[in-house]
């Protein structure tokens, strides 16, 4: 499909020479003789990039049309022009969001390289984008808790704001996925989302990562590198597990938190960079202050707005809508639609989820791809997901009072028939065996409790 371009002049004259120099390359195109007419042109053309007039008589001038444009469609590149622009339109017009000043006459090759530039920039985003999706950054805060709801009515508060936010809470509660709701929320939205796992980055090429090196900065720089910072410019960057960062990085991140300006390894001219930090952690960053692990003032220039991600445990009510949404997700992968009836989804929610929501998704995946689920019917049941976690989830129920010790006829996961020879011989050996303990002197094993997982044989050991 060819690209479409909307031409924005009060001159018939251009308008009609550079439509056909585009459509002489394979462009199509459409037009407006001012500000309002191209407005209204953007919901019906749905352009994929604009070439606009800075000087319009009447009504809106360039500099309000792109405002506007911006506002409307942030993802479509506007090219300015103009024949009387000075250096403060210029840099306003930048600032509001233009992807490149062409001064009249216009260049058959400059208005050709410009509106390449534009659509490839403009399709890099939507890939970065598609890849966000596909990382799940763009998943919705899911969830029916009162937990879920305040933090995003705090996220719909501050994301406008551009400040920096400390993000706190137990790993897997979904900290990243609150930092790009941030991020997509803000002004910054059409711009860069770069994430950094701090704890991953090697002490020796934390500078090089976050701020980039120049070639021959050191041994193996072949070529120039841009950090994170430089990726970011304009965006968002996400520090996660900031709480490991080395004493020597906290210093050079509070130093570019202050100033703006980074320098590269090997580099001699400084670079500055508009970039808003979100950082989360799982550690305790006051206590870590206390103990000199962490810088005082560092926290405080990160910790301006703070959001709490309460954990799984603590919103059980949010289980089953999450596993809901995850068996949606996978629907298109497995061709079929998969429910969780309702003894699975108590038993979910009774177990406390260590890992969190990343647990809860790694289990609900795994129940879905066992043979077991395969052969059955799409409904997911507690005796076809995984036994560890089915197991766990019904000791936790039993600990709770959920029931008695012996599985009932309505238990999920049923024990195993075993022959009678066979529990005969069991038995015999265990008698052997305490026979043989209490004659070395040693004390008689208690009662055998029950702990076979879902579709296992029972096993009986002594209780400790």
């Amino acid at each position: 499909m060819s690209p479409r371009v909307l031409l924005v002049d009060d001159e018939a004259n251009i308008r009609r020479m550079v439509g056909a120099l585009l459509q002489a390359e394979g462009f199509e195109t459409a037009e407006a003789a001012n500000g309002s007419a191209a407005l209204a042109a953007l919901e019906s053309v749905a352009p994929d990039a604009v070439l606009l007039d800075l000087m319009m008589p009447g009504g809106l001038d360039g500099l309000a049309t792109l405002e506007q444009l911006k506002q409307r469609a942030p993802d479509v590149p506007v090219v300015m022009m103009s024949g009387k622009a000075n250096l403060a339109d210029a840099v306003r017009a930048t600032k509001l969001g233009a992807f490149q000043f062409l001064e009249k006459p216009l260049t058959p090759e400059g208005v050709l390289v410009a509106l390449r530039g534009a659509l490839e920039l403009s399709r890099a985003r939507a890939e970065n984008r598609r890849l966000h999706e596909a990382l799940g950054h763009s998943d919705p805060l899911i969830g029916v808790s009162r937990a879920i709801e305040d933090v995003r009515q705090l996220i719909a508060r501050i994301a406008p704001t551009g400040a920096r936010v400390l993000i706190t809470g137990e790993s897997g509660t979904g900290k990243e996925l609150v930092a790009s709701a941030i991020h997509r929320q803000s002004t910054r939205a059409a711009r860069p989302f770069v994430c950094v796992n701090s704890a991953a980055i090697p002490k020796d090429l934390v500078e090089s990562e976050m701020f980039g090196h120049e070639r021959g900065a050191f041994t193996g720089a072949t070529e120039r590198r841009l950090g994170r910072f430089e990726l970011a410019d304009g965006g968002t960057l996400f520090l996660d597990e900031v709480g490991d960062l080395s004493p020597e990085a906290q210093a050079k991140l509070l130093r570019v938190l202050e100033t703006g300006v980074i320098e590269r390894l090997g580099g001699e001219k400084p670079v500055t960079v508009d970039v808003r930090v979100i950082a989360a952690t799982n550690k305790d960053l006051a206590k870590a202050t206390q103990a000199s692990l962490f810088r005082e003032d560092l926290l405080f220039r990160l910790n301006v707005l703070p959001v709490h991600i309460t954990p799984l445990r603590q919103r059980p009510e949010d289980v089953a809508p999450l596993v809901v949404h995850f068996a949606a997700r996978q629907e298109a992968r497995l061709g079929r639609a998969l429910r969780f009836d309702a003894g699975a989804l108590q038993l979910l929610a009774a177990y406390a989820w260590p890992g969190n929501v990343r647990e809860l998704r790694t289990s609900s995946s795994a129940s879905r791809s066992s043979p077991r689920v395969r052969r059955s019917a799409p409904t997911t049941s507690p005796a076809s997901c995984p036994r560890t976690v089915w197991h766990r989830a019904e000791r936790h129920s039993r600990g709770r009072g959920a029931g008695t010790r012996e599985r009932g006829p309505t238990s999920p996961c049923p024990r195993r028939s075993t022959s009678t020879s066979a529990r005969s011989s069991r038995a015999r050996f265990r008698r052997r065996g305490a026979t043989s303990r209490t004659r070395r002197g040693g004390s008689r094993p208690t009662a055998p409790t029950f702990t076979g997982g879902c579709g296992g044989s029972a096993s009986s050991r002594p209780a400790t």
